[in-house]
């Protein structure tokens, strides 16, 4: 059966468009994100790689930073690959840029080093025997989960690169732009979930 939901996907600025392929090959609705008002028509919001401090400035002048924050508030699945994890993030080891503070980790940008910097490594995510091939560009750094945080997948070096935290999801490498499709499954898992309890909500 194919799924009801409808993912956003934020399009100010990145490679949204990958993510979109991803979603549409899977048969799912995509809307792109550019106002406050299209967040109310989708059950979960990709927030995707690019520039961060770019998407940042632009999130603030479009009005979207706190409508966001509000509909995270309310349970809407968010994740965010790369830039977006670092937007995402409640602390930064960096001034620059701020951040929305959706998931109780501290993150640190470019971490893996830069443009020329950038690799492939295999993964493994829990109860996974194949592995993911994970791109890292300019790669953020998770360097530390607090609370209710829980991983989800570690690199060779132990260090985290995909978390969750209730009704938010965190990698620090690129999905998109691989033909594995899994996370973007796993996303789109959260997301119906989500609105079957909103539509067990609206019945009662």
């Amino acid at each position: 059966m194919v799924s009801q939901v409808r993912i956003g996907i934020l399009a100010l600025q990145g490679d949204f468009q990958e993510h979109a392929t991803c979603f549409t090959k899977l048969d799912i609705s995509v809307t792109e994100i550019r106002s406050a008002a299209d967040l109310e028509i989708i059950d979960g919001l990709v927030i995707p790689g690019g520039e961060s401090t770019t998407i940042a400035k632009l999130l603030n002048e479009s009005g979207l930073n706190d409508s966001i924050v509000k509909k995270s508030d309310l349970g809407m699945p968010i994740w965010g690959t790369c830039a977006g994890l670092i937007l995402i993030s409640k602390e930064l080891s960096e001034s620059d840029p701020p951040t929305m503070g959706l998931i109780d980790i501290k993150t640190s940008r470019n971490y893996y080093g830069r443009q020329i910097d950038s690799f492939v490594e295999n993964i493994y995510f829990a109860s996974e025997t194949v592995p993911f091939e994970a791109i890292f560009i300019r790669a953020p750094g998770i360097i530390e989960t607090r609370g209710n945080v829980v991983t989800l997948a570690k690199s060779r070096n132990k260090i985290p690169i995909a978390v969750r935290e209730d009704n938010i999801l965190g990698t620090s490498f690129h999905p998109e732009l691989t033909d594995d499709l899994r996370i973007h499954e796993y996303f789109l898992t959260m997301a119906e979930d989500s609105h079957k309890k909103l539509e067990n909500l609206k019945e009662n």
